[in-house]
């Protein structure tokens, strides 16, 4: 069976907002909830970012649903020691609802506020692979103590999860999905073509990944017309047309608003799944199931998430229980 998840995005939802989005994503019958973590939106348009380790403690509080979250554990924003403790506390707080973790090499975007430098993409992987590593071991009960390429000082974890997240790493491409199947405990990838979905997951089953889970992100605009759809992924997830670069090294949203200057509505296509009509979706969601994915998080790019909510706990939800 696949796991039918919501996408809770704080780049576009006030906190208080997002509790409200996640009990109807309950009632409706998703089966999970993944969080993103942004200091800053894509976009001035989508004009929020909450602090997503506060807000989940609330949202875990206000449901029964298992969460998930994205982050960057390596030394900017946050120091893998505070990720770890963050974690480990949500673990212990609601056994078996914070099962996973994933986690990426970040964009300047979030993690330039420290005013650190930026490295390169090696660079990023490597204090990744760190940060992962000094995690496990703290979540283990051991004292760390290291000095490249993240410093960590004689550092024990005290409050200890009964079971730690499993560490599921954030691809884009098949070169990161290689590499992070001999580490990872699973793989998320965003939707795409499906060719290169499919070249993204075979990379990171021959990179040692075979039999680890995969989970999928799934941007979609659904709404009660084709134009109304259209319209709000234009509007909120035009973002999404810049390259995996881009993605990486812009720093602001005006930049991002920028880049995007050029993106014409019709292009949209390209990145975010968009219809109205609701058997569509369904048959979007049974390829990705077909492909191996065993958690689907559905990111409703528009604004419309009640109706969306709504629409996809009567007819889409029901199709994979």
């Amino acid at each position: 069976m696949v796991l039918i998840g919501y996408h809770a995005s704080h780049e576009q939802f006030a906190p208080r907002e997002l509790i409200d989005h996640v009990r109807l994503a309950e009632q409706a019958g998703f089966g999970g909830v993944m969080s993103s973590d942004h200091f800053a939106p894509w976009s001035k348009r989508q004009g929020q970012s909450g602090f997503a380790w506060t807000w989940l403690g609330a949202a875990m509080q206000a449901t029964t649903l298992p969460f998930g979250l994205i982050t960057v554990p390596s030394g900017w924003r946050y120091h893998p020691a505070i990720t770890a403790q963050a974690s480990a506390t949500l673990a212990q707080l609601f056994p078996g609802r914070f099962p996973w973790m994933a986690v990426g090499s970040g964009q300047a975007l979030n993690e330039h506020v420290v005013g650190a430098p930026w490295p390169d993409k090696s660079g990023r992987n490597a204090r990744l692979l760190a940060g992962v590593e000094i995690m496990r071991a703290l979540w283990a009960g051991e004292t760390i103590d290291r000095s490249e390429p993240i410093k960590i000082d004689d550092t024990k974890l005290y409050t200890l999860p009964d079971e730690p997240p499993r560490i599921i790493a954030g691809a884009l491409s098949v070169e990161t999905a290689r590499w992070a199947g001999s580490w990872a405990d699973g793989l998320i990838t965003v939707s795409q073509a499906r060719e290169k979905l499919g070249d993204i997951v075979e990379a990171f089953r021959l990179g040692g990944g075979q039999g680890k889970p995969l989970y999928l992100q799934v941007h979609i605009s659904h709404a009660s017309s084709y134009d109304i759809a259209l319209a709000n992924a234009f509007d909120q997830w035009r973002n999404n047309a810049v390259t995996a670069d881009m993605a990486e090294t812009l720093r602001t949203p005006q930049e991002f608003d920028n880049a995007c200057s050029a993106v014409r509505p019709e292009d949209m296509h390209q990145h975010v799944r968009i219809s109205s009509d609701i058997g569509r979706h369904v048959a979007w969601l049974e390829e990705d199931a077909a492909m191996g994915f065993e958690q689907i998080y559905v990111h409703n790019v528009g604004r419309n998430q009640r109706e969306f909510i709504e629409s996809f706990g009567n007819d889409v939800l029901p199709a994979f229980r």
